[in-house]
């Protein structure tokens, strides 16, 4: 047979479509030909695959060779496709059984000397052929990889000569024969515990607030009166990821090239860059599209510190990020969709100087020039926006005032989720316009009090939304049916930026 087919899976951002590798032995003058859009990386496959045959002690055919990657539309890239060249090119000059391959996938670097190894960003690849429910053929240094997803049809190979054995029928592979008890369990807990703030306990009540929700939130505040370490806490109130979650972000964090460890699998993200970071680090992209920080917070928290000090142009990136939940990359060659459904966290001192009130060097102009580094599209994705002041005199050598500890307040936190998931499906800062009026309960009268604040306060339509979204939040935690006038008046209470730039406004 001097044809041969092999199925194999490209890296498409998360997803991974299928590629079949086309071996086609000819007469004529002997030559390796490789089409089908290659990549430098790809078309060095060939000197790989050459040299890998020979030394594992097949035949190398002397023909001329013609190696088609389809669909040829699609760029390929790595060294992902030698495994299935060298397989192809083995099934075409009848070295091994070509009924051997049917339904079968191979995706695998090789080493000159024939071993298989361990290829980046796999866990897509094997999503979609469990999905497909396709046997999976991967090095053997990948099992971690697989083992996360528990599918029964993948087998490991480590070098050229035992993966033909085994496709002769002369001997097994490894296979992945359990699936990992850890995924199951609760994810381990934060050693950062809220009782650990002293006071700040409006500060605390907004974060129980926007972690039962989901809110994005914004803190205000002079430096050392806990706002990081407020943010730290976060991780600590959150429930664990689902499987099928976990899965999404280990999926992300595979294409970038980051460890999975067990013990965090099931922990959500937590991603903080700094304010130096660009565009491209921080929303995804480069010659080879890679996640950004937005991506790999996905299911989890960004939290910006100093947010004032990050590019305009650079925080103005988020905005349309935050509301799909996903950012779009487009290359000539392709457009790669990662997804990005994250909760942001960030803080910020009031004034250039730090404090706005006592010690400001600044003036009001100096103060409104340093907030409008903040667009007010931008200010808008935020939920609550609170202050975070300097503790009162004598708060940090009284007695200790008994808080509550972080488990406490995940109890309840877990409790309003669960209620907003039951009543709609989706946690309350996802809830779509129909979806709020349906189930926000508000009465005409308290309708006309909300948007008689918004209007006095000069915020935008998508504010007095948010604003419904944080009161209903406010009332699941309270266990409350409806959401009532109280709980609208405590969630315009978070609204510290917008108080702050009015105030700066009647100072001119």
């Amino acid at each position: 047979m001097a044809i041969a087919c092999v199925n194999t899976r490209a890296s498409c951002g998360v997803e991974a479509p299928e590629v079949t590798v086309e071996v086609h032995l000819s007469n004529g003058l002997p030559a390796f030909n490789l089409v089908g859009l290659p990549e430098a990386s790809v078309k060095e496959a060939r000197e790989r695959v050459r040299s890998a045959l020979i030394n594992a002690g097949f035949e190398f055919p002397m023909r001329r060779i013609t190696v088609n990657l389809a669909p040829a539309d699609l760029p390929k890239q790595g060294g992902r496709y030698d495994l299935p060249i060298a397989i192809g090119i083995l099934a075409a000059s009848e070295q091994i059984p070509a009924n051997s391959l049917k339904n079968t996938e191979f995706v695998g670097e090789l080493a000159l000397s024939g071993q298989i190894r361990y290829c980046q960003g796999l866990l897509p690849a094997i999503i979609a052929a469990k999905r497909q429910d396709n046997t999976l053929i991967l090095p053997l240094e990948n099992r971690h990889d697989a083992e996360l997803v528990g599918y029964h049809r993948v087998f490991f190979g480590s070098h050229l000569q035992s993966l033909a054995a085994f496709l002769l029928g002369q001997a097994p592979l490894p296979a992945l024969d359990s699936h990992l008890e850890w995924v199951s369990e609760a994810a381990p807990e934060s050693e950062h515990c809220l009782s650990d703030v002293i006071g700040q306990y409006q500060a605390k009540q907004a974060l129980e607030i926007a972690a039962a929700g989901n809110h994005n939130l914004l803190m205000l505040g002079p430096p050392g009166t806990g706002k990081t370490m407020l943010a730290s806490r976060m991780m600590a109130l959150l429930p664990s990821l689902s499987y099928e979650e976990a899965l999404e972000v280990a999926a992300i964090h595979s294409v970038a090239g980051l460890d999975i460890k067990p013990q965090h699998f099931l922990k959500r993200p937590f991603r903080a860059p700094h304010h130096t970071s660009s565009s491209i680090s921080l929303v995804g992209g480069g010659s080879i599209p890679k996640p950004g920080e937005i991506s790999l917070a996905h299911r989890g928290v960004l939290f910006l510190d100093e947010v004032a000090e990050f590019p305009r142009k650079v925080l103005d990136c988020l905005r349309e990020p935050m509301e799909t939940g996903e950012v779009v990359i487009s290359r000539a060659a392709a457009k790669l969709t990662f997804l990005s459904r994250f909760q942001l966290i960030a803080a910020m001192n009031p004034s250039p100087s730090g404090d706005i009130d006592t010690h400001n060097r600044a003036t009001p102009d100096q103060v409104q020039r340093y907030l409008a580094r903040l667009s007010g599209p931008f200010l808008d994705r935020f939920d609550l926006t609170i202050e975070v002041p300097k503790l009162p005199a004598g708060t940090l050598t009284q007695a200790a005032v008994p808080s509550e500890t972080s488990q406490e307040v995940a109890k309840r936190v877990k409790r309003a989720r669960d209620i907003q998931l039951a009543r709609a499906g989706v946690l309350n800062s996802e809830l779509s316009g129909k979806q709020l009026k349906l189930f926000s309960g508000l009465s005409e009268a308290d309708l006309i009090f909300l948007e008689q604040s918004v209007v006095k306060l000069g915020l935008s339509v998508r504010s007095f939304h948010r604003i419904q979204r944080v009161a209903r939040t406010i009332a699941d935690l309270e266990q409350t049916p409806n959401t009532e006038r109280r709980h609208l008046a405590q969630a315009l209470g978070y609204r510290a930026m917008d108080r702050l730039l009015a105030r700066l406004s009647q100072q001119y």
